[in-house]
């Protein structure tokens, strides 16, 4: 018992002096599950018509890049190689910018069948590993993260056709790297044509004083100078509450729900429903299907 009250009292003080744990547990990028999967080879995954490839968003820099064609192309999809993959994203069907949360990869088991659903309902699908996940170099921050997925979008908005459709798709610890990439997509002038927000913060702060691994210590005299001042030492902010306004003067389309909302996805007669689990405002989002081809 004396040594639990040890460690107990000890783990604030480590935690102050040692900021980068939090980060750590922010982030979450050790955790690389499921174990021994090669990102290289998502047809292991049962993605057989995804490409794997790396971009660089600067120089000595790889970030891993997984493209996900249409479920209806998946048959032209065998055997081809990137040029055939890149030339696909002319077509009329809507691409989907999938930005994960923390820990795992982009091929974590729940993203795959994400993956799945949205490629079955026609949408080309785009996610990657921010620096510091998976096989992508570089070690994780806020800023970077923000920077790859800027980087990732204009990647993949140069090769849409004018008026094809990019959605952004943030989970988690997504959903504050896609409100600050949308901050500075609206700042110069170019909106993306919608935001998905599936399970939602306000901030960082706020998430961490809520989580239950925090309520050992919730009430502890200085939990926010122990534990949420090391997370912002960090430069760690995530404030999707400060530019939600900020984003609905900009008209952008951003639809949530307090608790659920209903995402539908329709692709001709099927239709699929996904509860999401959000955190600013109540509604519902519906993406229409992209046109047959």
């Amino acid at each position: 018992m004396f040594w639990l009250l040890v460690i107990y009292v000890s783990i604030p003080f480590i935690v102050k002096l040692c900021p980068s744990i939090q980060a750590k547990i922010v982030f979450l990028n050790f955790v690389r599950m499921p174990f021994f999967i090669d990102l290289k080879r998502p047809q292991d995954q049962g993605l057989n018509h995804t490409h794997n490839f790396y971009l660089q968003p600067e120089s000595g820099v790889n970030i891993g890049v997984w493209h996900t064609v249409p479920d209806q192309r998946w048959r032209d999809a065998q055997g081809k190689h990137g040029d055939w993959y890149d030339a696909t994203l002319s077509s009329a069907h809507s691409a989907i910018l999938y930005l994960h949360g923390n820990a795992e990869t982009r091929g974590g088991d729940h993203r795959v069948q994400l993956y799945k659903v949205l490629s079955s309902s026609g949408y080309h699908v785009l996610t990657f590993d921010y620096r510091g996940w998976g096989d992508s170099d570089g070690s994780a921050s806020e800023g970077l993260m923000t920077s790859d997925a800027l980087f990732v979008y204009d990647w993949l908005k140069r090769r849409l056709d004018a008026k094809t459709p990019l959605y952004i798709w943030g989970h988690s610890l997504g959903t504050g790297v896609a409100t600050n990439l949308v901050r500075r997509l609206c700042e110069r002038g170019s909106p993306p044509d919608a935001l998905i927000l599936e399970s939602p913060f306000t901030n960082i702060r706020e998430e961490a004083r809520s989580h239950p691994f925090s309520m050992v210590y919730r009430y502890l005299p200085g939990f926010d100078w122990f534990f949420l001042d090391a997370i912002t030492a960090n430069n760690i902010h995530f404030a999707s509450d400060e530019k939600y306004e900020r984003l609905r003067r900009a008209a952008l389309r951003l639809r949530c729900g307090c608790a659920a909302a209903a995402l539908r996805l329709r692709c001709g007669c099927a239709a699929a429903a996904l509860r999401l689990r959000c955190g600013l405002r109540c509604g519902c989002a519906t993406l229409r299907p992209p046109p047959a081809t």
